[in-house]
């Protein structure tokens, strides 16, 4: 791959950032030959800040950063597409996104995701997740079945509210399992996308 960095007069290209996994656009930055360099080296995507005058590694402050999957470039070789896995929010606004600040709302199982794994890593003690994660398998797995059972009961009554109330709260420690056990809902879904090709 051979970025013609010269076209433009700073040296910049434009580098839109693409969720490897959604596939949703998150940001558009500006990287010269030594941001797209330090991308490939830190596995974590850098660019050059015209404001700061410097590289600036997204998320070198905030935590979130963008985790390296794939570069490529354009037909042109001016523009690159850069997939990667971002580790929180993209946007300075919380959302998971900077062209929609209430895109948090869309892929919100993916961001619900994401705080299960957090609270599961850094364990904050008063944390129900946190909790859970710490009794062991055994404990959320249980968690699972009860919720299915009373998912199963509302299911024969007319209460809509509490019928979803109950689906909710399935599908919540559902997440937290597949979290403990080292899965992610893209998982399941490849596999049933796989089902659907048969």
């Amino acid at each position: 791959m051979k970025i013609e960095f010269s076209k433009y007069s700073d040296g910049l290209v434009p580098a839109i950032i693409q969720d490897d996994k959604t596939g949703k656009v998150l940001m558009l930055g500006f990287m010269n030959e030594d941001a797209l360099k330090k991308t490939e080296e830190l596995k974590r995507v850098t660019f050059y800040s015209r404001s700061k005058k410097r590289l600036w590694t997204k998320g070198e402050e905030s935590g979130n950063f963008l985790e390296l999957k794939s570069i490529a470039s354009d037909c042109d070789n001016d523009t690159l597409l850069v997939k990667a896995h971002p580790l929180g929010p993209v946007c300075h606004t919380g959302a998971d996104t900077c062209f929609n600040e209430d895109n948090r709302q869309d892929n919100f199982i993916l961001v619900l995701q994401e705080i299960i794994r957090q609270r599961q890593q850094q364990a904050p003690g008063n944390s129900y997740v946190a909790g859970l994660f710490q009794k062991g398998m055994n404990a959320i797995a249980q968690k699972v079945g009860e919720e299915a059972v009373e998912l199963v009961i509302e299911a024969k009554d007319n209460n809509n509210d509490r019928f979803v109330n109950e689906a909710a709260d399935l599908l919540f420690h559902y997440m937290i399992l597949l979290q403990a056990k080292g899965f992610t809902v893209d998982d399941v879904l490849s596999t049933l996308k796989q089902r659907h090709k048969k």
